[in-house]
């Protein structure tokens, strides 16, 4: 039992060795880059927060232009929507630059954005308090989709809605969906921004290579379990009881020099004195 137990010990020892080269190699390697454009900088209320006063807009800050037919809502927290109409704001600078990467000769390439272009969602009221969702959907100009969401928790006063207004219930444009479901070809040009061109970059030093995020874990948990399973298989060789090696080798000879009394002792013969 004890040298069973040595042996798992060794196993884990082992094990925890392997787990600590993996992880300071997966620190080593750079992650692997996202190649996604045109994404949500920042926004106005920041997701997460908690806003104590009713806001006219609320803004949303991408590292490009958003397309002309972007689709915004905002939902209140019955599920009704309270938004009335989005239009492109004053860009500003962003507080932490934002880096993206783009494909040059089959190289990973990162650059730095330091403006962000809003999308600036009127706000019809406040009907109560609660959680209130800004989602977005826009095209960036690689092609590529840009779609999210941005929560955050209302706890000023309601407002009454505007005389005559509705809750919208439109969806996106037919053509911004079919754009970001990968069918450009059936997106006629018009429909994007002319004016969406990706904005005054700082390039940063390239990184190359990388592994994907779930090869380290898989790898550990391949390692780990190989060793769990081979240790549960090494068995120690039982040690033969001593029954066992008297039906083997046979009762064992008395040693020479010695006799055995009847009480089962043995004793050394007596000399006999001189006469």
């Amino acid at each position: 039992m004890r040298s069973r137990l040595v042996t798992v010990g060794n196993v884990v020892r082992r094990a925890l060795a392997v787990l600590a080269v993996l992880v300071v190699a997966s620190l080593a390697l750079p992650a692997a880059p996202a190649s996604a454009h045109g994404q949500l900088a920042t926004s106005t209320p920041l997701t997460g927060t908690v806003v104590r006063q009713p806001l006219e807009r609320v803004g949303l800050y991408f590292t490009e232009k958003p397309a002309a037919n972007a689709h915004f809502t905002l939902t209140g927290p019955d599920g009704s929507r309270v938004d009335s109409g989005w239009s492109y704001g004053e860009p500003k600078r962003l507080d932490k630059p934002v880096q993206e990467y783009f494909m040059v000769n089959g190289t990973f390439e990162p650059r730095l954005y330091h403006t962000g272009f809003p999308a600036m969602v009127a706000v019809a009221h406040w009907p109560a308090k609660g959680r209130y969702t800004a989602s977005y959907l826009t095209v960036a100009s690689d092609g590529e989709a840009v779609k999210g969401t941005v929560t955050f928790d209302y706890q000023g006063p309601s407002t009454a809605a505007p005389a005559g207004w509705t809750a919208p219930t439109n969806g996106p444009d037919p053509a911004l969906l079919a754009q970001a479901e990968g069918k450009a070809s059936a997106v006629p040009a018009a429909t994007l921004d002319p004016a969406v061109t990706p904005p005054a970059v700082t390039p940063a030093p390239a990184k190359e290579g990388g592994l994907p995020p779930w090869v380290v874990p898989a790898a550990i948990v391949a390692v780990v379990g190989t060793l769990i399973v081979v240790a549960a298989r090494r068995r120690p060789a039982a040690r033969p009881t001593a029954g066992a090696a008297r039906q083997r080798g046979g009762a064992p000879r008395p040693r020479s020099g010695t006799s055995t009394s009847r009480g089962g002792t043995n004793r050394r013969p007596a000399r006999r004195g001189r006469r």
